[in-house]
C-alpha cells in the first residue's frame, strides 16, 4: 500500500498528489516537496490516504516544513517582490506592451518565473538578458490568460463576496453565453461578466440544476390545456417550478408544474366518448 497526500501551493491553487510515505500529516500542515521545477513549499490540502496502486509516477514529500524553512520562504517572498519591481522597470525602459503581475521562485532558488498578460506575442529576449545579468539564475517568462490575473489579484464580485477563482476554485471551467440563457439571466455583458471581463465562473455552478429542472417544464411558446382553457407558455420560473401562461383572453396566470401534472393525469383518466 502507498500513502498519497494532496498538496497545494496557493490558497485556491490546484491540488497535486504526492507520495507521503511514513509522514504523519494532517490538513493545513506545511511541507517541502519535490517538483519538476525543483523543491517547493506547499500546504497539505488532502490528508494522506492509502492506495493500492498509482497510475502515474508521483513526486515525493521531502519533509515537514521546519522553522528554518519558514524563514527561507519569507526571504524568497522578499526576493520575488524585488524581482517584480526590477522587471517592471526593465519593461518600461524597453517599451514592452505586457502586464507583469506576479513572480515566483522555486524553494531551492534555482529559478524565477515571471507571469504576465499581453494581447499578443512579446519579444522579451532583451528583458531576459537583463534579468539573468541581475539574478544569475534560470528565468522563465510565462504568458497567461486574463482569468489567471484575476485569480492572483483577487477582488470582490457583483455578489459582494470574494471572487470564486481566488477563494476556492482550483481550475477554470468553460463558460458560455448559453448558460446565461438557460438560467434566464440578462444577456447584457456588463451584468454577467466578472472583474476579469469574461463571463462569470458562477454561471457553471447551477447550470446542471437548471437543465435538469427545465426538462420537466413545457417549452416556451407551447400551447397546453388548463382549467381555464387553452393557454400559451410565456415564462418559466425554474426555481419555483412554475410557469406563466397567457390565456385566450390575453390574461396571464401562474401555474405550478405539479398542478399541471395532476390536470394531465385527470385528462388521461376521462372515459372515451362513445361514437
Amino acid at each position: 500500500m502507498i500513502k498519497v497526500a494532496g498538496v497545494k501551493f496557493k490558497t485556491a491553487g490546484k491540488i497535486y498528489d504526492f507520495k507521503s510515505d511514513a509522514f504523519v500529516l494532517k490538513q493545513g500542515d506545511h511541507v517541502i516537496v519535490e517538483t519538476e521545477q525543483g523543491l517547493g513549499f506547499g500546504t497539505i490540502a488532502k490528508p494522506p490516504v492509502e492506495v493500492d496502486k498509482i497510475v502515474k509516477k508521483l513526486k515525493q514529500i521531502v519533509r515537514v516544513a521546519t522553522q528554518e524553512d519558514f524563514i527561507k520562504r519569507e526571504e524568497l517572498q522578499q526576493l520575488e517582490i524585488r524581482a517584480q519591481e526590477f522587471c517592471v522597470r526593465c519593461i518600461n525602459d524597453l517599451g514592452l506592451l505586457m502586464n507583469l503581475f506576479s513572480v515566483e521562485s522555486t524553494f531551492d532558488r534555482n529559478k524565477l518565473t515571471f507571469f504576465y498578460t499581453a494581447d499578443g506575442r512579446i519579444d522579451f529576449r532583451e528583458l531576459i538578458k537583463l534579468l539573468v545579468k541581475e539574478y544569475s539564475i534560470r528565468i522563465e517568462m510565462r504568458q497567461v490568460g486574463i482569468r489567471n490575473l484575476s485569480k492572483h489579484c483577487g477582488g470582490l464580485g457583483k455578489c459582494g463576496r470574494e471572487i470564486c477563482c481566488s477563494s476556492f476554485m482550483h481550475t477554470f471551467e468553460p463558460v458560455s453565453i448559453k448558460m446565461a440563457k438557460e438560467q434566464g439571466l440578462s444577456l447584457n455583458p456588463t451584468k454577467i461578466s466578472g472583474v476579469c471581463g469574461r463571463l462569470m465562473c458562477c454561471l457553471t455552478f447551477e447550470n446542471s440544476t437548471y437543465k435538469h429542472l427545465k426538462r420537466k417544464m413545457p417549452k416556451l411558446g407551447k400551447i397546453i390545456t388548463v382549467e381555464e382553457g387553452q393557454a400559451k407558455v410565456v415564462r418559466q420560473n425554474v426555481l419555483k417550478e412554475s410557469i406563466t401562461l397567457r390565456l385566450e383572453d390575453r390574461t396571464e396566470v401562474e401555474k405550478k408544474i405539479s398542478d399541471l401534472k395532476k390536470i394531465d393525469q385527470l385528462e388521461k383518466k376521462k372515459p372515451m366518448a362513445k361514437k
